[in-house]
């Protein structure tokens, strides 16, 4: 169901206004999951260059974050960076791998102070070694943290992911290290890279695209999907309310009656 802000609450400008009081009454997912779409178009629309875009999306990754943390969210994942988006211009790649670094360079003081974790789901081979310093550092300083896991998806890419999963299964297959007919779901999500993670309850998608763009296929077969016509850096606090609201209202079934 595309969530296109619907007359719930009060209303504003920018859309639906729901306190964090009357959501936490409600079922909060435990891990929600984040394609920032539309960094680029938002830039152009006001005559700016594309790499504007990304820098104004970093407030709103700030901005969902402590929305997330602040309704008791276990687990936040930022598709951050694809291993389709490599085939960017070179000029717009290198920008993007030097994000990771200024975000945290800015935000990991209160990030620790928030008890936030930081993780990072994806292929840590051919990033720049600044990116990898800047996403270490954080995990380090954050590992014993107990709060909000802010997940960041970089480097990464579902179909490899699942791919590379099998490969090692089938090793350890070989290797005597489990059975054949022992493996089952739980022990094919040991593999994944998300290994450890519960299952995104809610994805999120921002700028009015339909489509999964090779996040998290397995792990997602049941998630409940939310889609807002907003480009990512006008995604805040109250349209992350909405998508919690918006789920809230839906009956998950699994297949069920």
């Amino acid at each position: 169901m595309i969530g296109l802000f619907k007359k719930w609450g009060k209303q504003t400008t920018e859309g639906t206004e729901l306190s964090r009081d009357e959501l936490l009454k409600g079922k909060i997912p435990k891990h929600v999951a984040v394609i920032m779409d539309g960094n680029g178009r938002w830039a152009k629309s006001r005559g700016m260059p594309r790499m504007a875009g990304h820098h104004a999306g970093m407030k709103a990754v700030k901005r969902v974050t402590m929305a997330a943390d602040g309704l008791g969210v276990e687990a936040l994942t930022m598709y951050a960076f694809s291993t389709e988006n490599w085939k960017r211009p070179q000029d717009e790649v290198d920008f993007l791998m030097k994000l990771p670094q200024e975000f945290l360079a800015i935000e990991l003081d209160e990030l620790v102070e928030k008890n936030v974790r930081v993780r990072m789901t994806g292929i840590k081979d051919g990033l720049p070694s600044h990116t990898v310093y800047a996403v270490e550092e954080a995990m380090e300083r954050t590992k014993h943290n107990t709060g909000l896991i802010l997940n960041f998806a970089l480097n990464y890419g579902s179909r490899n992911e699942m791919i590379t999963a099998m490969k090692e299964m089938m090793e350890d297959v070989q290797s005597g290290k489990i059975r054949l007919e022992d493996i089952e779901e739980e022990t094919f999500g040991r593999y994944l890279k998300t290994s450890g993670l519960p299952d995104p309850d809610l994805l999120i998608r921002t700028s009015g695209e339909l489509r999964l763009s090779n996040f998290m296929l397995w792990q997602m077969a049941y998630t409940e999907l939310f889609f807002s016509p907003l480009y990512w850096p006008d995604f805040g606090e109250r349209h992350f309310h909405e998508a919690i609201h918006e789920y809230q209202r839906r009956s998950r079934r699994y297949g069920g009656l």
